[in-house]
């Protein structure tokens, strides 16, 4: 079958594509004319076509003459699959460099990426370094990623002229040497972008230079109309939050409005739980719609048009069991009852809505095409039946569609011009402009964006749903989930989620995220204003006498912050008699002065320690005079009163130990043993008028949330380790 055509946007040529078609010596007659949002395509002599650079790169790999080009075995297909989805991550500025570390430590010990030869996903990868221009150049100099390098030149010298050649044309006139600069009409920085959040996406814009690839395709200010479309069966998680306020953002710039949709298709996952906390995380996140509509709300009209569908021969209802029904949409093979008559059909159809015994048995798929390459064309579920009552309108009906094919209908019906969704749709975005165009419906355009992943992170609602009810954490809030109420009760600030989420802007670009990225933007943002406040680990504390220290404890007014008047003032009590941990303890020398914060100097003139060698017990005199410049430990310390407050100090680790769970991997495999670890510590006094939700820095050993405030004194406070962008370790 020869490829007719080679279509691609000239300002984002598939380089991968390029290079493969060129070493399999694959003919490929070139058309740049596709619009800049459009995935590149090959158009068949018999009129097919294949879409978007992952599927035309394994086209390739499978028809080329080059041994093992896409592996020798599904094993090796499947890997190269991996680096495939892994390739677009280097395009993603702030991951480049991640990335490149990545790929060197892999490189280590292998030649290739996969097997012992070369594949598509040694081009998908070389093409990607080759691509980034002078970034890659001047780490490819620096011999910082030193098998890296190894391994780009082994290619580059194998296929030299070739490689060569193409790079020259399509990313610089001196081939590797300088990236190519995309035209202004294909790019949108961020210093257009108008206001998403208030101050909060201000803020945002000004700490850092990101940029939206593309505009929507054929949007008309005023005239934009766009929709979130969670599905309530579960919390709003950070991948969802990327999908909202990239809606919102492009709802703004083009003055267009955003309405909220709940895709409440499948009634055996949702609840009025799940829609309560998805607009408490929608209104957290800042966005402002003009309604809230459910997919629900238009089931009649979905069974009217299933019905319409069906008597024009374009659906038909089918009892095959679920997986042979699989194995032969796999297979391209058609369904016995593809060709059932209309009667039959109709018939079939009723039970279903009845929700007979023989109703249950059968299913509503789509007549589409079962012998095309995309598989999700090859007569898709529209309907299926499930007796269970739906949360909102109860037992009403026995049939609900599925989302494939309510999403088109209703996203039509209710006038949305623009459909945001991830890549991961991308292979789903012919269906559904194939099922409107059945329906004889308007077409709403596709936008895509990248979804967001985070590493050590589960984002599956159905993972997330099996910790809660195994009781493996504390709720759809826990701090330990990547949902918006969790991240928020760990102590991050929205403002911080938005930068991150700016940061990448509309990029279509994989994202394999590092948390410590967020963290430090978190960091930057709570530093500067968070009051400071005194604990003692509980645990071994030992007790530091100043034998000339004051007779009586007296009290001075300091500020909680230093440098931010706003945060108010605090009372500190100075004894002859404090508190320090022991870890302190046990550092300090007979004779040593060291310096006590807030107060000054003092010399610590005797060490007690116990039987086991364990300091049990200090004495010293003060040094006032003492310059804190000359001390090597800076201590913090309480005064030892009735008044200090009981605290319990909570620390958190991911809830599996693998970065990235790779596919068919078992979550269950990967757990981690422990996740969350609780201190017993003492506070100043000052804590007992901390509020929830309070953020505050602990001197010297890191930022808290308040989770549980002060409420009586046989009950701790509850503070939330925040981190802080440095790496953690596994608790203890």
């Amino acid at each position: 079958m020869d490829i007719e055509r080679f279509s691609f946007a000239a300002a984002s040529p598939p380089l991968s594509v390029i290079v493969a078609a060129k070493l399999a010596e694959i003919s490929l007659p070139i058309d740049t004319s596709l619009p800049s949002d459009s995935a590149p395509t090959f158009l068949f002599s018999t009129g097919l076509k294949l879409h978007g650079a992952c599927v035309l790169l394994r086209y390739i790999g499978r028809v080329a003459s080059i041994p093992n080009f896409y592996g020798k075995n599904a094993l090796e297909s499947g890997q190269i699959d991996e680096w495939l989805e892994y390739a677009p991550v280097f395009s993603s500025g702030s991951a480049f460099e991640n990335a490149c570390k990545y790929v060197d430590e892999y490189l280590e010990r292998r030649t290739f990426l996969v097997g012992h030869s070369l594949s598509v996903a040694d081009i998908a990868i070389w093409s990607s370094l080759a691509g980034a221009g002078q970034r890659w150049e001047s780490l490819r100099k620096s011999k910082k990623y030193v098998n890296l390098v190894r391994w780009f030149n082994s290619i580059l010298t194998e296929h030299g002229e070739a490689l060569n050649e193409i790079t020259a044309t399509y990313v610089g006139k001196r081939g590797l040497g300088k990236p190519a600069t995309k035209s202004k009409d294909h790019q949108v920085t961020m210093d257009n972008m108008k206001n998403v959040n208030g101050d909060v996406f201000e803020k945002a814009k000004a700490g850092s230079r990101p940029s939206v690839e593309v505009d929507l395709p054929d949007a008309e200010i005023g005239k934009v109309r766009l929709r979130f479309a969670p599905e309530p069966s579960g919390y709003l998680h950070i991948g969802h939050s990327k999908a909202a306020l990239l809606n919102k953002y492009f709802a703004e710039r083009y003055q267009g409005q955003i309405i909220v949709r709940f895709d409440d298709t499948n009634p055996a996952k949702e609840s009025n739980e799940f829609v309560d906390n998805l607009l408490k995380d929608i209104d957290t996140l800042g966005i402002k719609y003009e309604t809230i509509t459910y997919t629900s709300d238009y089931f009649a009209e979905l069974m009217e048009m299933a019905e319409k569908l069906i008597r024009e021969g374009k659906a038909y209802v089918d009892d095959t069991p679920r997986e042979q029904m699989q194995k032969e949409r796999m297979d391209g093979i058609e369904s016995k009852c593809r060709n059932n008559s209309v009667e039959e059909n109709l018939k079939l159809w009723r039970e279903m809505i009845a929700g007979t015994e023989r109703g249950l048995q059968c299913c509503v798929r789509g007549k589409l095409d079962m012998q095309d390459l995309n598989k999700s064309l090859r007569d898709p579920v529209y309907y299926r039946c499930n007796p269970m009552p739906h949360h909102r309108i109860g037992s009403k009906y026995k049939v609900y569609p599925t989302y494939d094919f309510a999403c088109p209908y209703v996203d039509a019906r209710e006038g949305i011009t623009h459909a945001l969704r991830s890549s991961e749709y991308h292979d789903r975005n012919a269906q559904y402009y194939r099922i409107q165009e059945d329906m004889g419906m308007r077409k709403v355009n596709i936008y895509e964006f990248s979804r967001l992943n985070m590493v050590y992170t589960l984002l599956s609602k159905r993972k997330l749903l099996w910790f809660v009810q195994n009781g493996q954490v504390d709720g759809w809030d826990d701090a330990r989930f990547p949902t918006v109420q969790g991240i928020v009760r760990r102590g991050l600030k929205i403002e911080a989620l938005i930068q991150f989420i700016v940061e990448q802007g509309g990029s279509k670009n994989l994202n394999l995220m590092e948390w410590d990225k967020l963290w430090t933007i978190n960091k930057k943002i709570i530093d500067p204003v968070c009051p400071r406040h005194t604990a003692v680990i509980a645990e071994k504390r030992v007790l530091l006498t100043l034998t000339d220290g004051p007779e009586m404890p007296f009290v001075r007014i300091i500020p909680r912050h230093k440098k931010y008047e706003d945060a108010g003032e605090k009372a500190t009590t100075y004894t002859n008699r404090i508190w320090i941990d022991h870890a302190d303890a046990v550092s300090i020398s007979a004779g040593e002065e060291v310096t006590l914060m807030d107060w000054g100097n003092a010399i610590v003139k005797e060490i007690e320690k116990d039987q086991e060698g364990n300091v049990t017990r200090l004495s010293g005199v003060l040094h006032l005079e003492g310059s804190v410049k000359t001390t090597k430990l800076k201590l913090t310390w309480l005064p030892e009163i009735d008044e200090l407050v009981n605290l319990t100090l909570v620390d958190f680790d991911y809830l599996i130990t693998k970065k990235k769970l790779e596919e068919g991997e078992d979550f269950l495999d990967v757990l981690n043993p422990c996740t969350k670890k609780e201190t017993a510590a003492y506070g100043d006094s000052n804590m007992r008028n901390l509020k929830r939700g309070e953020i505050l820095q602990l001197e010297r050993k890191g930022y808290f949330r308040c989770d549980v405030p002060f409420l009586r004194p046989s009950k701790p406070i509850v503070l939330f380790a925040i981190p802080d962008g440095r790496q953690q370790t596994n608790l203890k």
